[in-house]
């Protein structure tokens, strides 16, 4: 019995011992000597290069992403019928016109430009909420 507690105990230690270097390990700082940028570099998997792959730029979308709104079926059909150039730029004009619209609107109240440009990003954000945007 005397054995078995002392397996136990050396069994514990040597957890605690494990656990105890893994913690440094993962709580040390930038200036610790331990630990140096050259073996994280050294540890850091290898991407695999492909020779004479041209790179490509990332596309950024424009517009939302989400086609949910009750109007999104109607605005994915238009879209379909009218092409997608002269839709985008048949949508560019109704957009400026609208941030015309309640530009002028606030003009008339006396609402400083901060507060115009507030209620105009509420404009795009219903929009993306309805489906205008999809």
């Amino acid at each position: 019995m005397l054995v078995a507690k002392r397996n136990a105990v050396q069994a514990r230690a040597s957890a605690a011992r494990s656990m105890a270097v893994s913690s440094r390990v993962a709580l040390a700082s930038w200036d610790d000597s331990r630990l140096t940028a050259s073996s994280l570099v050294q540890s850091a998997p290898k991407l695999q290069q492909t020779a004479n792959v041209p790179r490509r730029k990332p596309v950024t979308m424009m517009g939302n992403k989400a086609t949910t709104g009750p109007f999104a079926p109607l605005v994915v059909v238009v879209r379909g019928a009218m092409g997608e150039k002269p839709f985008n730029q048949f949508r560019g004009k109704a957009i400026a016109l609208h941030s015309q619209i309640i530009k002028d609107f606030c003009a008339i109240w006396g609402v400083d430009q901060k507060q115009v440009q507030g209620v105009i990003r509420l404009a795009k954000k219903n929009g993306e909420k309805l489906g205008f945007l999809a």
